[in-house]
């Protein structure tokens, strides 16, 4: 008999088992898969997640597995790029873009180390129930036989089509279809650097960042009604659609592809109720969100130590279990909402509004508000702070504020021109038209730069 039984050791799984079985419990954690093995994913581990790493003593492993850090976003709109970097939470504000064949194994390692029990190529058959209660579990082993095992509660943290959630009929809500299908595909060869570079086109999302052993990842968004047009010719969309992205396309036509590409169009929005009588939901078994914004991993590592907080609540008898898996639903939500309203805004891939056209602008002249801009897409600032339309309205404003005052300004910049040009010999001058103009640039430079400045 176990005190917890977690199905799925990937990253929501083996933090969910490595932190309860820190604390004593005793923990099954099998999965269908070996490790160190592969997975479809968005790989990036954002600051939260990052932070969560080095509480659990994991981050100087991914950092020393030749994985660069990203702290420089780029986000380029077509006609210019806004520019910058997220401030940092509680010291950090590096994201990592690691291959799941790496951290996948780190996360693995570190439950066992911790005292979990693993079961590799562990195929669950079954989700035993007494009543409306899970009790355990029955599967097939790597050797090929049959087993079942029992314990006090049961994780669900295989992914999406989660057998738990399945057996128990844990009710969705919030639930949106399928906006987009995803392609990506690793590069060797590929100039990056540290940077995260993220392209919205119409109908479109094209993102570039550095991973494991010099490569570079690039992935494609589209619509997912065109997901069977797509991949009729996977290679060949995907060079097309890179144009709509020169500089990035001339840099992948310098380097080399090293892998097949990896995609999907079954890309659902939901969340689900993730507890019940004997069960718990973690990871995309519980709620699940468009690629576009790769929140996975870190909400992923959110919400195993929210889990791990309440059935060590309950188990421990410090509360009654129920009570804390309902905080943990209460917490997850509270948290994962903000973050999904703005995924399914981006996965829409439709131009932006007029309104948040004007905030890119502004956010191009403006680099503290363009810093927590990318902090908000991250998690080091509030998205449900930055994108309320009182702080988006204040950030456009500001940038208004600076034009009225190079308009204010102008008579008097012409005024002291003219009486340059009235003083300056015949023909010795620049046209009147010209020095006004330059005058009038170096105004607008001049009021930009005390912005930034005085900032």
């Amino acid at each position: 008999m176990y005190d917890v039984i977690v199905i799925g050791a990937r990253c929501a799984g083996s933090p969910t088992a490595m932190l309860l079985a820190r604390k004593g419990y005793r923990v099954l954690l099998v999965d269908r898969a070996t490790f160190p093995s592969d997975t479809m994913s968005t790989h990036f581990i954002h600051p939260p997640g990052v932070l969560r790493l080095k509480r659990w003593g994991l981050l100087e492993q991914v950092r020393a597995s030749n994985c660069p850090p990203v702290r420089e976003f780029c986000f380029d709109v077509g006609p210019f790029a806004v520019t910058g970097s997220p401030p940092p939470l509680d010291g950090v504000a590096e994201l990592y873009g690691p291959r799941r064949i790496v951290l996948d194994k780190i996360l693995v390692d570190a439950a066992t180390a911790a005292g979990a029990e693993l079961r590799e190529g562990f195929r669950v058959q079954e989700i035993l129930m007494d009543g409306d209660r899970v009790t355990g579990i029955r599967g097939r082993t790597a050797g090929g036989s049959t087993v079942t095992e029992e314990a006090r509660i049961v994780v669900g943290a295989d992914g999406m089509r989660s057998l738990v959630a399945e057996a128990v009929q844990a009710p969705q809500y919030n639930a949106r279809p399928a906006l987009t299908c995803a392609y990506y595909t690793y590069w060797s060869g590929v100039p990056i650097d540290d940077t995260l570079e993220l392209y919205p086109r119409e109908g479109q999302f094209i993102i570039a960042f550095p991973t494991n052993d010099d490569l570079v990842c690039t992935f494609f968004e589209w619509p997912n009604e065109k997901f069977h047009e797509f991949r009729t010719d996977i290679e060949g969309n995907f060079l097309k659609s890179l144009e709509l992205a020169p500089g990035l396309a001339e840099r992948i036509r310098q380097g080399n592809r090293e892998a097949s590409f990896v995609g999907s169009a079954v890309l659902p929005n939901f969340f689900r109720k993730p507890y019940g009588p004997g069960w718990a939901l973690v990871g995309d078994a519980g709620y699940h969100k468009d690629p576009i914004k790769a929140q996975g991993i870190t909400d992923a590592f959110r919400d195993a130590e929210l889990l791990a907080k309440a059935i060590d609540a309950g188990l421990s008898e410090r509360r009654p279990l129920e009570e804390a898996l309902a905080d943990y639903e209460r917490q997850r939500n509270e948290e994962a909402m903000p973050a999904y309203e703005l995924t399914l805004q981006f996965a829409n891939l439709a131009p932006p509004p007029p309104p948040r056209r004007q905030l890119f602008v502004a956010l191009r002249e403006n680099q503290p508000e363009a810093n927590r801009f990318f902090g908000a897409m991250v998690g080091t600032v509030p998205s449900s702070e930055f994108f309320v339309p009182e702080n988006t309205q204040r950030i456009v404003g500001s940038r208004w504020s600076v034009l009225r005052r190079t308009v204010r300004i102008l008579p008097l910049v012409a005024r002291w021109a003219l009486r340059r040009r009235l003083a300056a010999s015949s023909g010795a001058g620049l046209p009147g038209g010209a020095v006004v103009a330059g005058a009038a640039i170096l105004t607008v430079y001049y009021l930009l730069h005390r912005r930034r400045r005085d900032r």
